[in-house]
């Protein structure tokens, strides 16, 4: 099987850094830094795909064309394991 790794860097209106989501399963590393360089990080990629959904909207970011490519991805991996 396969090792999947997806990491995004988003720009958002609230600070000059992008805000980063990585998905590293043969790290064991799922994690969002913040445009404030705050950091959130969680057990499993399910808990990371569901704060995303209950706390980035796509108004908050330059490209929300970028955000909704992002959670396309999501869904694909919550929903099938894997990304495309």
């Amino acid at each position: 099987m396969d090792v999947m790794k997806m990491e995004f860097s988003l720009s958002s209106f609230d600070g000059a850094l992008p805000v980063e989501v990585t998905i590293d399963e043969e790290n064991g590393r799922y994690m969002i830094r913040k445009s404030d360089r705050s950091g959130e990080y969680f057990n499993s990629p399910n808990e990371l795909i569901q704060w995303v959904k209950a706390h980035f909207h796509e108004e908050d970011f330059c490209h929300p064309d970028e955000f909704r490519g992002m959670l396309d991805q999501l869904n694909d991996y919550e929903l099938n394991g894997v990304y495309f």
